[in-house]
């Protein structure tokens, strides 16, 4: 029966036809999202891609038993009927399409495609009284929720130590290609580059209002600046860097937190505490991106702290003498 305000029909309401037929087209689904798993993970995570066509393979292998048993009820003609024509059924945003899926968002996709699917298995069992379906969905609700043992076993096969450990550090190398170095450029120049204008302001008025607007309008107009650059740079196809604007975001936001966190204490009415306070946040953010880049970039600790430090210090005594003359 149709629902009286949408063209969706309710999972009560549908044949032992239309169970069937909706299990079909959900296996096919799957089968199409598995394999589109495994070509993005070809090139980068050759074992990954193993695993996601052994699972593409048991997809096809269901769709192939719940149509021979349609075949067999029904005949061959098998309805259209998918999961977003069945109101409160679980529909799946279209994710595959995204070109940078990371490989543990991916593994997690997959994890969740197979909860629901056992879930639908068993709601579908519930509602056939012939027995050979019955007994084929219940068989399919206990195969989807061991598929993820079989994903676990298919991964044993695919996926040894060494390949995985390679998997994980290509994995972890576009995370800072990605996230972590336009992030991390962001800052630098966030945290840097407006010490000049702020201090050179702080001590040219002794008005904290009016550095906080300087260094307001320095930190902003920065992170826009930033971010349009970094996107405007690569776009990230053949350096293997990600999506352009995922490096535009890192970049921008780290600007302008970078800037606003020695420009945020001038909201204090007090000069001297305002400054106190700001030259503080400066020594942290200084000493953040020092960690950031010996964690991350590998850079030596002494070679990190030589080249942000010394620099921070000379673009703040910069400000600071330009301020004060």
């Amino acid at each position: 029966m149709l629902s009286r305000f949408s063209s969706r029909r309710h999972f009560d309401d549908l044949s032992e036809q239309e169970v069937l037929a909706l299990a079909i087209s959900n296996e096919e689904d799957d089968a199409r999202i598995y394999r589109t798993f495994a070509q993005r993970l070809r090139d980068e995570f050759p074992a990954s891609s193993a695993v996601f066509e052994g699972m593409a393979a048991e997809e096809d292998g269901h769709r192939h038993r719940l149509i021979e048993v349609h075949r067999a009820r029904f005949g061959e003609v098998i309805p259209l009927l998918r999961r977003e024509h069945v109101a409160g059924s679980y529909t799946r945003e279209p994710v595959w399409l995204d070109p940078d899926l990371g490989l543990d968002r991916i593994r997690a996709i997959a994890r969740r495609m197979e909860e629901s699917a056992g879930s639908f298995y068993a709601a579908a069992a519930g509602r056939v009284t012939d027995a050979r379906t019955r007994d084929l969905l219940g068989s399919l609700a206990a195969a989807e929720a061991g598929h993820v043992r079989k994903a676990d076993a298919l991964a044993e096969q695919h996926l040894t130590d060494e390949a995985r450990e390679t998997e994980d550090q290509g994995a972890h190398r576009r995370f800072v290609l990605t996230w972590v170095q336009p992030g991390l450029a962001g800052l630098m120049d966030g945290s840097v580059s407006t010490l000049a204008p702020i201090f050179a302001t702080a001590f040219a008025t002794r008005d904290p209002w009016t550095t906080f607007l300087v260094g307001s309008a320095a930190s902003i107009g920065a992170g826009i600046s930033m971010g349009f650059t970094e996107v405007a740079s690569d776009d990230g196809v053949i350096s293997g860097r990600g999506a352009a604007w995922k490096r535009g975001l890192s970049t921008g936001v780290m600007t302008t937190l970078g800037g606003m966190g020695h420009a945020l204490p001038y909201l204090i009415p007090d000069f001297w505490t305002a400054t106190t306070i700001a030259i503080l946040v400066v020594f942290v953010e200084l000493w953040a991106i020092v960690w950031i880049q010996n964690r991350y970039m590998q850079t030596p600790f002494l070679r990190a702290t030589f080249q942000v430090v010394l620099g921070g210090a000379l673009v703040f005594a910069a400000g600071a003498l330009i301020g004060g003359g």
